[in-house]
């Protein structure tokens, strides 16, 4: 039987700059724009295949806990890339980022992020705008939209191939231990009902995550 590779990517950024809407926009044949209830996380299972690699990738979505400013650690707990969304409709959400990329550092200083720029449906001439963030900090920068469409498949394409290299390549020691475990449980207590399929498969849940300490 095919093994397949684990692959967690995880999202951050303010409250409401749509990066739900944005996972579900890529996993979903039809786009549902209201408001959905939140919960301490919403885990997104997602199958496909990368470069004839079986491929399991974990979207993980704060659903509402990033009103508190800041994310349980254990929310960046073997994650494999990030993607950083801000609202271009909302400047507060941009002057953000920096304090939302300096935790993910502090938990992951190595993982590939990429940044995206959502909404921009609302308003197309905030596409001729510079926003200088990426380039600071030297991350894959695209201009998105949750409700027509616009570059979300690029960006969650290349989130999982860059959260595979990452792992194929991470030298990180608790990385390395992770991959090693994760060999054991493919070898004894891999459950063929929960393999991947020929195409692509979805399946999501939500997750309480226990308090964060003050």
């Amino acid at each position: 039987m095919d093994t397949e590779e684990k692959v967690k990517v995880i999202c951050l950024g303010d409250s409401a700059v749509g990066k739900s809407k944005l996972v579900e926009r890529f996993l979903m044949d039809g786009y549902k724009p209201q408001q959905l209830s939140t919960y301490a996380l919403t885990l997104f299972k997602y199958f496909t295949k990368i470069d004839d690699r079986n491929v399991h990738v974990e979207f993980w979505d704060t659903a509402g806990q990033e009103r508190f400013s800041s994310m349980h650690p254990s929310y960046y707990h073997a994650s494999h890339a990030c993607i950083l969304v801000f609202d271009v409709t909302r400047k507060t959400t941009y002057k953000n980022l920096s304090n939302w990329y300096k935790e993910l550092r502090a938990y992951r200083p190595d993982i590939p992020c990429i940044l995206v720029a959502n909404k921009i449906d609302v308003d197309y001439n905030s596409t001729k705008r510079s926003f200088n963030f990426g380039k600071k900090y030297h991350l894959p920068f695209y201009f998105a939209s949750a409700s027509d469409g616009t570059n979300v498949v690029k960006v969650f394409r290349e989130a999982i191939k860059a959260g595979l290299h990452y792992k194929d390549n991470s030298t990180d020691f608790v990385d390395e231990v992770l991959k090693e475990l994760e060999n054991f449980d493919d070898m004894s207590l891999q459950n063929p009902a929960n393999g991947s399929s020929n195409g692509s498969d979805l399946t999501t849940s939500n997750v309480a995550l226990p308090s964060k300490d003050k």
